[in-house]
């Protein structure tokens, strides 16, 4: 089976938007869509214009928290500010997101998928994600349905270290991931932070990581792209129920 190959953009910022546009010509270039995390508190500005132009033009946009600026208030491990949604309970994971949805609605953004900050989401963000309408999460390690509960495992391959004594392995290594897991098949999951871009060897490597997933017969995709297929084999299983349940010899009632 063809890989599918997911492409994801978080920390942009005017700053970096510059970079984050040539990113994405450079994917527009190869054919493969962007899947966008948006921060709800990033307010009007050219980067809320920017990723609502990318969406109309067919890429995904993702919620990737509320505000990474305060940290929540129940924490049972120190994770930093900016894993939000790690280990909050059900309840103030609602708030958050009420509030999220309310910001995403005066952005005039349409958003039922989910990626949360540091990729890790605990089990009270899971719910009440599933209770406020969104059908998507993407964390670490899977990519999860919220409205079937399927599961597909896939591990987000991103540039974990900031040092630079260590880049070259790193990215050797984000290159290497992506070849192994497109012959694979299944989803090839690539992940970079605006601030990343800044290093022309990191820039190069996440390049050279979508070319070799292209190369073993990767396809470009987006996270809501997944959940239409998903739908799809919904329906197509349903109806193969359907009419495997019918007598041989027996006819469907004309539909409209």
């Amino acid at each position: 089976m063809d890989a599918r190959l997911l492409v994801s953009l978080s920390g942009i910022t005017p700053r970096t938007l510059h970079r984050c546009a040539d990113l994405a010509a450079e994917l527009d270039r190869r054919e493969v869509p962007l899947s966008v995390l948006y921060a709800a508190r990033t307010g009007e500005g050219p980067v809320t214009e920017w990723v609502r132009t990318r969406a109309r033009g067919g890429d995904s946009v993702l919620l990737h928290g509320y505000d990474h600026t305060v940290t929540p208030t129940h924490r049972t491990v120190y994770l930093g500010k900016k894993a939000e949604f790690a280990t909050l309970p059900a309840h103030e994971a609602r708030l958050r997101l009420i509030a999220a949805k309310a910001l995403l609605d005066t952005a005039g953004l349409d958003v039922d998928g989910f990626a949360p900050p540091r990729w890790i989401a605990s089990q009270g963000t899971l719910q009440a994600l599933a209770e406020h309408g969104f059908r998507l999460c993407a964390d670490l390690g899977a990519v999860r349905d919220l409205g079937t509960g399927e599961v597909r495992r896939a591990r987000v391959q991103e540039f974990t270290s900031q040092s630079h004594r260590t880049e070259t392995v790193r990215c050797f290594a984000l290159v290497l991931a992506a070849a192994r897991s497109a012959r694979r098949g299944g989803l090839v999951r690539l992940a970079v932070d605006a601030a990343d871009l800044v290093r022309p060897g990191l820039r190069q490597a996440l390049l050279d990581a979508v070319d070799v997933a292209l190369e073993n017969r990767a396809y470009g995709a987006t996270y809501g792209s997944l959940r239409a297929v998903a739908a799809q084999n919904f329906v197509g299983s349903a109806r193969s129920s359907t009419l495997t349940s019918v007598p041989s010899g027996a006819r469907l009632p004309n539909r409209p």
